[in-house]
């Protein structure tokens, strides 16, 4: 087949959870920082269509994108590495494959021939590698295959990598192997004999990987590289280490240092087309690593104790907090804790509160009590999707004595439903990818911390629910003192709420998270942080 676009596919060996998207990600950013226009996309070999009904304790964060997918996490990490948006395609598993294959038998598309995992399945799992290559816009495409060779669910995929090297051609496709090399304590030594036997598991699915990546405790002696070269069939100057970092945004420079993507561009036959440039990203390290002031913060969840589960929001912090030259220490707080006096022991030492996003009614209540803490105490406060409607349900109890207002979604009898169904959303009956979801147009009223926030007066974010802020209360709640400061200039739904008498009070009905990145921190966790440190410094003096 014509080829224009080069393909590297990553897969994984020995135990999940090793970095493939870290790696995946900063392998991007190196060739894109040698002037090369590249896309990351994972593939997931569960069955699930997308994550979209998935609990965050099963799979993490759900990313959403531009065009309203809901997407793995690693899309998250490819986005604030490579500064790019990504959308549907980047993302597949395979429920959304098998669900092609089969409306497609259902259309009669195969001519009444026997559908099979090979041909079928392989070749619909080949049409979306070859997807975003097809667009013209991308000269190195790289495809993450989620899970461990040896999977079974994995075996399609693997499969279908198979296939495609040998249909791209030489010099155009290749594949690194990610896998583990155990440090024992007692012996004192790296162990290779997991990496071999995972690399003995791919050769006899027919791939040999051009790329050994290593994760590592330890540094790898040349005598360890020497061993995995001799036994997995692999160039010694392509074993290559990945050590544990400080943090994942030092892993470009680590990769760098270890000259994989000079190794990459090698085995694909192509030369740098400018030299590389990472200036800007050890400038953002330097701040980093660098910080002059110190902040507390607060984020109240129902997920707390699985950290993927807020991924976005956890490296939005980090974002901010190279922007403001600072160190963000955050305190992840479950919101069923929050009753009583665990409220104020938990809140009190905070120099800002975040309340993150989430669905249903469990901690509802613990949430609420963090807004009014925040609210009553003049600690800055940002409110994200369900945040933002704690905050207005808290604002109606206390603020204009309607004592049992509630949102419809944990209280569909409440007589005072502040927060309602969207219409398009009451006669629903799948869960799956019937959210609001993806980018909406927000229109930002002139004179408000919004405006200070964005510095402009229409801005897009992405969303992801289906409850809504019920205008009929709106009047009441501006006269009160609650600004809807941001509106959707379609359908007049209020997008942002913010109390001007306060420091620092906002909430907003989408997911600000979604769309920072390292090279272009969003602008409300800025402020937030900037915000936060104001605080400090004004009860340091009291």
């Amino acid at each position: 087949m014509e080829v224009q676009t080069k393909y590297i596919f990553v897969t994984g060996g020995v135990t999940s959870s090793l970095g493939k998207g870290i790696i995946s990600a900063s392998l991007g950013k190196l060739l894109q920082a040698a002037g090369f226009s590249v896309s990351i996309q994972k593939f997931d070999p569960y069955i699930n269509v997308d994550p979209g009904t998935l609990n965050p304790y099963e799979h993490g964060e759900c990313f959403v994108t531009d065009d309203g997918a809901e997407t793995d996490l690693d899309l998250g990490h490819y986005e604030r590495f490579l500064g790019i948006r990504t959308a549907q395609a980047n993302n597949v598993t395979t429920g959304r494959i098998y669900f092609n294959v089969i409306s497609k038998e259902r259309k009669g598309n195969y001519l009444g021939k026997t559908v099979q995992v090979i041909p079928h399945i392989t070749d619909e799992i080949k049409a979306n590698f070859y997807q975003l290559g097809k667009t013209g816009k991308y000269d190195i495409i790289i495809t993450e295959i989620g899970g461990c060779v040896g999977d079974i669910e994995s075996l399609p995929f693997i499969e279908a990598v198979r296939q495609a090297r040998w249909e791209l051609g030489a010099n155009n496709a290749i594949v690194i192997h990610l896998t583990l090399l155990p440090y024992l304590k007692k012996a004192g030594e790296l162990k290779t004999k997991p990496t071999q036997h995972s690399v003995k598991t791919l050769l006899e699915a027919g791939i040999q990987p051009d790329i050994l990546v290593c994760r590592s405790e330890q540094p790898i002696p040349t005598d360890i590289r020497k061993k995995l070269s001799l036994f997995c069939n692999v160039d010694i100057k392509s074993v290559i280490e990945a050590i544990d970092a400080d943090t994942i945004y030092d892993v470009p420079l680590l990769m760098r240092k270890e000259n994989l993507d000079k190794i990459v561009l090698d085995k694909l036959r192509l030369s740098p087309k400018q030299k590389t440039d990472l200036e800007t990203w050890k400038e953002f390290l330097g701040k980093l690593k660098n910080p002059t002031e110190e902040v507390n913060i607060v984020v109240v969840g129902k997920y707390v104790e699985l950290p993927d589960a807020y991924k976005s929001i956890a490296e939005s912090f980090v974002h901010a907090a190279a922007q403001n030259e600072c160190k963000v220490n955050v305190a992840w707080i479950s919101s069923e804790d929050l009753v009583n006096d665990k409220l104020l022991r938990s809140l009190e030492k905070a120099d800002g509160i975040l309340v993150a996003p989430g669905f249903g009614e469990r901690g509802i209540e613990g949430k609420v009590s963090a807004v009014g803490f925040a609210r009553r105490n003049n600690i800055p406060f940002f409110g994200i999707c369900l945040g933002m409607q704690c905050a207005v349900i808290e604002f109606g109890r206390n603020v204009l004595g309607l004592s049992e207002a509630h949102s419809t979604e944990m209280r569909p009898d409440t007589p005072h439903p502040v927060i309602d169904l969207m219409k398009e959303q009451q006669n629903l009956t799948d869960k799956g990818g019937t959210m609001r979801l993806g980018a909406y147009p927000c229109r930002i009223k002139a004179g408000t911390m919004a405006e200070q926030i964005y510095k402009d007066s229409l801005i897009q974010e992405r969303h992801r629910h289906r409850y809504e802020f019920n205008n009929a209360y709106l009047k009441a709640y501006e006269q009160a003192g609650m600004v809807a400061s941001g509106i959707n200039p379609d359908k007049d739904l209020v997008e942002i709420v913010e109390l001007p008498s306060h420091p620092f009070f906002v909430g907003v009905q989408y997911h600000p998270e979604l769309k920072s990145t390292v090279l272009q921190p969003h602008p409300i966790f800025v402020k937030f942080i900037q915000k936060a440190l104001e605080y400090k410094k004004v009860q340091s003096f009291n």
